[in-house]
């Protein structure tokens, strides 16, 4: 990394750009609507190195309990510790939301973010069957949980 790494909250204005990352990044990606209801309820944030957007993400807190819905880096800035930063950002933001623990899902092949997660403090705590939808059928969850406070 060689630019500083920013983040701000996502708009509307941003679904564009947000959207070409989503749509690089994964095989079954969030659509418009998806984030354009998010930007509603939840805290959706961007992430930038120095004036290029690189990434985003997603979090709902509610009554002390975080879940990460959503966290994206462009894939050609992968594998350079954007992603731990950016996960940095958000749980520093489902704590100043007052949670105490967050939750998530994650592909059972996704093995890069497995281990992102579980190099953060997050711990594989059950499976949801069936739960994304693949190429040729459906494919388990991982759910995993961090506590967030010391």
């Amino acid at each position: 990394m060689t630019d500083a790494v920013s983040f701000r909250p996502m708009t509307e204005a941003d679904l564009d750009a947000v959207l070409k990352i989503e749509y690089a990044a994964f095989s079954h990606p969030w659509t418009r609507g998806i984030f354009t209801d998010s930007l509603k309820s939840y805290d959706c944030w961007l992430m930038f190195e120095g004036s290029q957007q690189v990434g985003h993400g997603v979090i709902n807190v509610i009554v002390g309990e975080a879940h990460l819905l959503n966290i994206t880096v462009k894939p050609e800035s992968q594998g350079r510790g954007l992603g731990l930063l950016l996960l940095e950002r958000l749980m520093d933001r489902a704590r100043e939301l007052q949670a105490g623990e967050c939750f998530l899902e994650v592909r059972a092949s996704n093995q890069s973010a497995y281990r992102l997660y579980e190099r953060y403090g997050f711990n594989e705590i059950g499976r949801r069957r069936d739960y994304y939808p693949a190429v040729g059928g459906r494919e388990d969850a991982l759910v995993m949980a961090c506590t967030l406070i010391d």
